[in-house]
């Protein structure tokens, strides 16, 4: 009998499985696709030569994990590749605010009067961020904190909403930049804890920067994958559970599943019936003939491009997407611009460009046109550039990986308390109905992102039960 099976490889599922064979237990772990990845794939998705990360491409919380940095990855060929400039958020009038890996250059493009306040806000968290990295992760407490005051600290900071810490700021360059953090995680800007999602994406930058993977996010997971071959765990790929009698006898069972298969899969009934999903994303991956034209110099340089107008922008593409049941007219877009940093990703001169704008979940209409009318926006000709294109709204993300319930790449509404209270209230959300079932997702602290920790945290669950029994 094995000590564990693991359901779903992806970087959840990749790190308990890690975890657990570090330990020395005997591990299984089963994936429904044919490769592993989950959230954190490289795949051709336009044209040959041209290689697209279908999800996650920038990866700010995978290099600061706390889960990845004890793992000798890099060994295993995840190499992390950093452009110039981690962030850039340009404006109408070609300009741009930038997160940088230095503070006084990020402060200094929000402009003088709001330098000072920047600096106040991160600077005091910057000298202890791995240890607040680590805490921030582990809640609720999966381990004691190791600096209580800081975490306490950044807590009075983070838990009110954005929108209370942005009226700090005087100006709307700072306003704007931090309101596309927050939106990172799609949840409204005036939502619980927002602002702790805001500082930890700026604190980030500033450690340890926004880096790519050399290849693609394929290289993260695959490195997961040839580690815990190496500790004699076995994978299993194109294999897909339906139910618990699908997997071999094991003293313990962990899904890195949403909590809806969870509960078809083990028979919980409706023991998630309230867990809600939140907005859904439209994504379009484009092979190019050349690199973005932004109008803004600073784009040009950075890895990650955030656009928007304004705060206010921002806010009402998120509530049109997470409220009022449609797509925004100008939506907000995340992009990713690999090629800056890693240009193995595309032929010579080519480029590989990552977008995706908010839409209501499940929504099954066609962004293509708003997105791409919000990039003319800000890089005039950029139609001209492409060559091909790959889109995927909800239900195409939802088909390619079933996590996605609806097109919610976040798992889970990430708004409320169920930003951090996930997937049930519960000081132990990694155990279920069952003793021996667990669940690992990105519906279970510290929630969305490729950071592991969420496989981590379940893991610490699953070896002191194992080793009680």
């Amino acid at each position: 009998m094995l000590d564990a099976v693991v359901v779903g490889a992806g970087p959840n599922g990749l790190t308990a499985a890690v975890e657990l064979a570090r330990r020395g237990f005997s591990v299984a772990l089963f994936e429904a696709k044919g490769t592993v990845g989950g959230g954190a794939r490289t795949e051709e998705l336009t044209l040959p030569g041209f290689r697209h990360d279908p999800c996650s491409a920038a990866h700010p919380l995978a290099i600061n994990s706390p889960a990845f940095r004890a793992l000798p990855l890099e060994r295993y060929g995840l190499e992390w590749l950093h452009p110039e400039l981690p962030m850039a958020h340009p404006f109408p009038d070609g300009t741009a605010a930038v997160l940088s890996r230095s503070v006084g250059e990020t402060a200094a493009s929000f402009g003088p009067r709001d330098a000072g306040t920047y600096r106040r806000l991160v600077e005091p968290f910057l000298p202890k961020w791995d240890t607040l990295a680590r805490d921030f992760m582990s809640l609720p407490l999966t381990a004691l904190p190791r600096d209580p005051l800081t975490l306490a600290r950044f807590g009075l900071v983070g838990l009110p909403p954005s929108t209370w810490l942005t009226r700090r700021f005087r100006d709307e360059r700072a306003r704007t930049l931090f309101a596309g953090l927050v939106a990172h995680v799609m949840a409204p800007l005036g939502g619980f804890a927002t602002s702790a999602v805001g500082l930890v994406f700026a604190l980030a930058a500033h450690s340890r920067g926004w880096p790519v993977a050399r290849g693609g996010s394929q290289s993260l997971s695959d490195a997961l994958a040839a580690y815990l071959k190496d500790l004699g765990g076995s994978i299993h790929t194109d294999y897909e559970v339906k139910r618990l009698d699908d997997l071999p006898p094991a003293r313990a069972y962990v899904f890195d599943t949403s909590p809806t298969a969870l509960a078809r899969i083990a028979g919980f009934g409706s023991h998630y019936a309230h867990y809600r999903y939140g907005p859904g994303v439209f994504k379009i991956d484009y092979a190019l003939d050349g690199p973005v034209p932004w109008t803004a110099p600073q784009a040009r340089t950075a890895g990650t491009v955030q656009i928007g107008a304004d705060s206010s922008e921002i806010g009402a593409a998120l509530r049109a997407a997470s409220r009022e049941g449609r797509a925004p007219d100008a939506p907000f877009l995340i992009t990713v611009q690999p090629g800056v940093a890693d240009p193995t990703r595309a032929p010579a001169g080519k480029h590989v460009f990552w977008v995706y704008g908010h839409v209501p979940n499940g929504w099954t209409g066609d962004l293509t046109d708003a997105i791409e009318r919000q990039l003319e926006r800000f890089a005039p000709g950029f139609r001209d550039r492409v060559l091909a294109r790959a889109t995927a709204g909800p239900p195409q993300l939802a088909a390619r990986n079933a996590n996605y319930v609806g097109g919610d790449i976040a798992s889970g509404a990430a708004s409320g308390l169920q930003l951090m209270l996930r997937p049930r209230l519960s000081l132990s959300p990694y155990t279920t109905p069952h003793p021996a079932v667990f669940i690992c997702s990105s519906a279970t602290p510290p929630g969305p992102g490729v950071h592991g920790m969420s496989g981590h945290n379940a893991a610490k669950a699953v070896w002191k039960r194992l080793r009680q029994s």
